[in-house]
């Protein structure tokens, strides 16, 4: 019994050695700037120099048939408690982040503000918000400044070019968390951004149509 249990955590160990040898050589680009361009990946962006040296940098965007102000309420109404983050609510809620992701503007959401602070449910990192240039672009920042998260909107020949980054720096970790952090965290960091870009899409594009029928 002991020799089998020894065996299945040696064939773990060697299975998360070789994710770890394959994991940033093969794969770790492209799941940090996944639908980014090379332009955009390089691009200044609002809020880069509020964390300068992250110990991690994501990019990642999307193009939304529709125009910038179609995009940007659902943008300021994100939050926990709020409209949520278009992702995956039932897994964001087994963190207890409160997300519930709206179909709809709420309007009562749609006066945010510089220097307005959203919690991330009751666990959570408090965000704050750092850059808000409507239609443009918005930032928030973790008050412990280990989080920088900005959004900007560039038009693109008729469409909008969404582009979503994530600062993040994690002092004083520990090698086990880094190792988490590479194979668990980054991974999943795109599953549920790649779903949140799709879903501001969708709805975005939605109400892009809505406006084009009625006008």
């Amino acid at each position: 019994m002991r020799s089998r249990v020894a065996g299945a955590v040696g064939a773990g160990a060697l299975v998360m050695g070789v994710a770890a040898a394959a994991y940033p050589a093969l794969l770790r680009t492209r799941c940090l700037t996944w639908g980014a361009t090379s332009d955009e990946i390089n691009r200044q962006m609002p809020g880069d120099d509020l964390l300068p040296d992250p110990d991690l940098l994501a990019t990642r965007a999307v193009t939304v048939a529709a125009p910038p102000h179609a995009i940007w309420p659902w943008l300021v109404q994100m939050g926990s408690g709020r409209g949520g983050v278009y992702t995956y609510d039932w897994i964001e809620n087994l963190f207890g982040l409160g997300m519930h992701s709206a179909n709809e503007i709420l309007p009562q959401f749609q006066d945010l503000e510089v220097g307005d602070v959203l919690p991330v449910g009751s666990k959570g990192p408090h965000m704050k918000v750092e850059v808000l240039d409507p239609a443009e672009a918005l930032v928030f920042c973790s008050t412990d400044g280990t989080w920088v998260w900005a959004f900007g909107l560039y038009p693109d020949d008729g469409n909008t070019r969404l582009v979503s980054r994530n600062r993040i720096a994690t002092p004083n970790a520990s090698f086990a968390r880094q190792l988490v952090n590479l194979l668990v965290m980054e991974p999943g960091s795109l599953v549920m951004e790649a779903k949140m870009l799709n879903g501001i899409k969708e709805r975005a594009e939605r109400l892009g149509s809505k406006s084009t029928a009625t006008a």
